[in-house]
């Protein structure tokens, strides 16, 4: 009896499948829990409607606490129904530490901290901005929201490869930079790693102006790096680009295909 509950339980608290009405309007609940706590967390910033809703927003932040506590809780409750966290303990710990587990227990742990460890005021305060993490909860009910790590994940090889480049010519242009400028604004390149800030505004094409060459020959490796900085930094934004085509294209394929006959569902 308790393993079947065990497996209800972890049913209704995983993203629902079709036609399961209950987990389905868990999902919703707990999406619109998620939503109004980012939207509370917002709204406390502003002096003025803090002070004036102090109580209301207290309320609330005690409710939503309540109801991600009781859900951390009863997932590792019913973890132990599937067969990769079959086992009471070692199973339990294993759930625990995944990554959206772990992101469940920052949404509520910031509440905690302070009543466990005595801590100064001002950390409180921006241990609270924590709460944010309840945002990254919605990644484990949209699956629209995991294609981008997916992406991450299958693209990581091309990827790295475009960042060092990015980051070789980041060096070579601030070095340069720093020889060719360093004996007319001493102050604003003074060394390679302070000419980077330099690197990183000019390949960005950002170009925030605080610091600038001065000497013809600075002035027109500025021009040539800026350019480089365009085609540079589309790269890995090609990479991604297609590299989410391929995901979606990839995630229509599949749910086109029955999941319990495997034939195609459409054309």
């Amino acid at each position: 009896m308790s393993g079947s509950v065990q497996k209800r339980l972890f049913q209704i608290l995983e993203l629902a499948e079709a036609g399961d009405a209950a987990s389905r309007v868990f999902d919703v609940f707990i999406l619109t829990l998620i939503s109004t706590n980012v939207i509370a967390v917002l709204l406390e910033t502003i002096e003025s409607y803090a002070v004036a809703h102090r109580d209301f927003l207290r309320a609330f932040e005690l409710f939503s606490v309540a109801i991600f506590t009781v859900e951390y809780c009863l997932r590792l409750y019913s973890c132990t129904s599937t067969a990769k966290y079959s086992r009471t303990v070692v199973g339990r710990i294993r759930f625990a530490v995944t990554p959206l587990a772990i992101v469940d227990l920052m949404a509520i742990l910031p509440f905690y901290l302070p009543m466990l460890i005595p801590l100064d005021l001002r950390f409180i305060r921006a241990l609270r901005l924590l709460r944010l993490f309840r945002l990254a909860k919605i990644g484990r009910y949209a699956t629209s929201l995991r294609i981008p790590a997916d992406v991450l994940r299958a693209k990581k090889e091309e990827l790295a490869i475009t960042m060092f480049t990015v980051f070789l010519l980041l060096v070579i242009s601030s070095s340069l930079m720093y020889y060719i400028e360093n004996e007319a604004q001493p102050d604003a390149f003074s060394s390679i790693p302070a000419a980077m800030w330099w690197g990183v505004c000019t390949l960005t094409t950002v170009g925030y102006g605080d610091i600038s060459p001065v000497t013809p020959l600075g002035k027109f490796l500025g021009s040539i790096i800026s350019l480089l900085g365009i085609g540079v930094f589309a790269l890995p934004a090609g990479i991604l680009a297609s590299g989410l085509v391929e995901a979606i294209r990839i995630r229509d394929t599949i749910s086109k295909v029955c999941p319990h006959c495997g034939r195609r569902l459409g054309p």
